[in-house]
Parts: C-alpha cells; structure tokens; sequence
C-alpha cells in the first residue's frame, strides 16, 4: 500500500508523463481511502490547466476597476 509521500509523488509523475500499471492500481486504492490525496491530485490538475490556459495566451486579463 501506498503512504501519502508516495502518492503525492506520483501525482506530480503522472502529469509529465504515463505511469505504469502498478502505480495507478496503487494510487487508485490509495486515493479510494485518503481524501486528502484526492484533494491534492484535484488542486494539482486545476494549477496545471490554468497554467497551461496562461501559458497558451487564453487567460482573461481583467482590470482592477472589474471588481466593483
């Protein structure tokens, strides 16, 4: 079984690149009990898809003046 070091670890992987078998089976039944990993990997995918939003050019640029 997988502690939470080691999930976090192979979360930050597997957005770089496909992770073997074993890990997602470990990271699946891992992530089945621990809902602060689960919590983790989601945050890790939202920083990832706004920052790959921004760098891509497509980020909303908004005034300070918008907030009111």
């Amino acid at each position: 079984m997988l502690n939470c070091k080691e999930v976090t670890e192979i979360c930050s992987l597997e957005l770089e690149q496909p992770i073997a078998l074993g890990q997602r089976l470990g990271l699946a039944m891992h992530l089945m009990m621990c809902s602060g990993c689960t919590n983790y990997r989601q945050q890790m995918h939202v920083i990832r898809t706004a920052m790959q939003t921004y760098a891509d050019g497509n980020a909303v640029a908004s005034s300070p003046d918008s907030f009111e």
